[in-house]
């Protein structure tokens, strides 16, 4: 007789606990799934996926004003934002079908509702208990909103895929990846947009020159950055909302948005009551195999607070099921994973940055800034960047850096060579592809001597 219900119970249908859940599900194990909200997560539902459509849909009034360049007329344009809302909402829907039909279609069950832990083998859901030998916590991370008078007046980055209508004017509270990103859809779509940052640029804990180049652009594209500012306070008067300033000063709006950063979901499981131990951010403490304090439950993606990525968790879940359900042990390696921020110009890097690698390493810093080619007949006013992060002694390429058009895709071919364990001169001697930008990854000769704005003293 079957001791439990299930082999694992998987918390949370976002892409780490889909992935995991699937692959048990395909090497025999029985698995229940159980999300309380969308299946898909926050990648698919509310972050990535809706964000990079919106970032493309926004990208089209500056491909029209491009085209002047290069002998189009286009006239008469203009932007339907309830159209693109309604038509991300389709595609969303899809998705959601496809991820559920993967989890049924590897035998998993899914259970709509909230779960929470009532001892270590058992979780209690829309009035039932459910047990299982291995459960899996996969909840992700949630917008956190600054504990500021007014606060319920802001939206987060999940309200800002489903408004209704686009704000004429809007203030967005932050400068991470989601404040950058959200910036330039509403600012390519023709918002007035206020970009309140704590820090004095863009994108903290990126490289410095990275920051001040991507800074410039946005500003301009006409992106009003108050820098070192805090908000203080939020009112709403009719339809008017005022983000008042901590330097006295205050902007008027139509919206205020808070981007100020994730937390871990953990809040109303029951993990510290079951004894699995949380850290100071409320992340679930893991070990390298993503095993918790608790020797049968596990825990995977956001919810950990490693390295918040979806390909992260779906290669945590991955390998999970390969480990506890396949007799195949791996191990997750983070070095050298790639990743984007899909600004207007984008961001994209894999490495070090030149402040890191400047901790344990004697580098040289080889930087280009160029017009694409596409300004060059269009008139605008945009530059690329690019730079590699190497180190002295091996030569080897400890970073990859690019602010551009196209920087994800170039960057996603970069990372297979720093994995590879790649040196600079193995980079000079590649052939770049001509005309091209990526080709100046591969012509970069010379090491600079002098520091650009937001660069570490050379």
């Amino acid at each position: 007789m079957t001791r439990f219900d299930y082999d694992l119970i998987t918390i949370g249908a976002g892409s780490g606990g889909v992935r995991a859940s699937r692959m048990a599900g395909k090497y025999g194990a029985k698995v229940a799934v159980i999300e309380h909200s969308r299946v898909g997560g926050t990648c698919v539902m509310r972050g990535c996926v809706p964000k990079k459509l919106l970032v493309i849909g926004a990208h089209f009034g500056e491909y029209i004003d491009d085209a002047r360049g290069f002998g189009w007329t286009i006239d008469g344009a203009t932007h339907d934002w309830p159209a693109l809302i309604a038509a991300k909402d389709k595609e969303l829907d899809r998705l959601e079908a496809a991820y559920k039909n993967l989890l049924t279609g590897a035998g998993n069950t899914l259970v709509q509702g909230h779960g929470v832990l009532a001892d270590a083998h058992t979780v209690e859901v829309n009035g039932k208990r459910l047990t299982a030998e291995k459960i899996l916590i996969a909840t992700g991370g949630w917008p956190v909103v600054p504990e500021i008078p007014g606060r319920e007046h802001m939206i987060t980055s999940n309200e800002a895929l489903d408004l209704k209508q686009r704000p004429q004017r809007i203030v967005i509270f932050g400068g991470g990846y989601i404040a950058v990103e959200f910036a330039g859809i509403f600012r390519a779509l023709g918002s007035e947009v206020h970009l309140v940052i704590r820090a004095s640029h863009v994108l903290r804990g990126f490289d410095g020159d990275v920051r001040a180049h991507l800074q410039n652009e946005l500003i301009k594209k006409g992106i009003k950055i108050h820098a070192s500012r805090k908000i203080s306070s939020v009112t709403k008067s009719g339809a008017v909302f005022t983000a008042a300033l901590d330097d006295g000063s205050a902007l008027m709006v139509d919206c205020v948005m808070s981007a100020t950063g994730r937390a871990p979901s953990t809040a109303k499981l029951g993990l510290k009551e079951v004894g699995i131990a949380l850290n100071d951010k409320g992340a679930v403490v893991v070990d390298g195999w993503s095993g918790s304090t608790v020797q049968n439950i596990f825990a995977l993606g956001d919810v950990t607070d490693r390295i918040n990525l979806t390909p992260v968790a779906i290669n945590e879940g991955r390998m999970f099921a390969e480990t506890q359900f396949n007799k195949n042990p791996m191990r997750m390696d983070y070095a050298n994973i790639a990743s984007a921020v899909f600004s207007q110009p984008p961001v994209s890097v894999v490495g070090l940055s030149e402040e890191d690698a400047r901790k344990t390493h004697d580098v040289a810093i080889f930087r280009t800034s160029f017009k694409p080619m596409i300004h060059t007949l269009s008139g605008r006013d945009q530059r690329t960047l690019m730079k590699l992060v190497v180190d002295k002694k091996s030569d080897r390429v400890l970073g990859c850096h690019m602010v551009g058009d196209d920087a994800p895709e170039i960057i996603q071919g970069l990372a297979v060579a720093l994995k590879a364990g790649a040196t600079k001169s193995q980079f000079d001697a590649t052939v770049g592809i001509h005309p091209t930008a990526a080709e100046e990854f591969v012509t970069m000769r010379e090491p600079v001597s002098t520091p650009t704005p937001g660069g570490e003293k050379k």
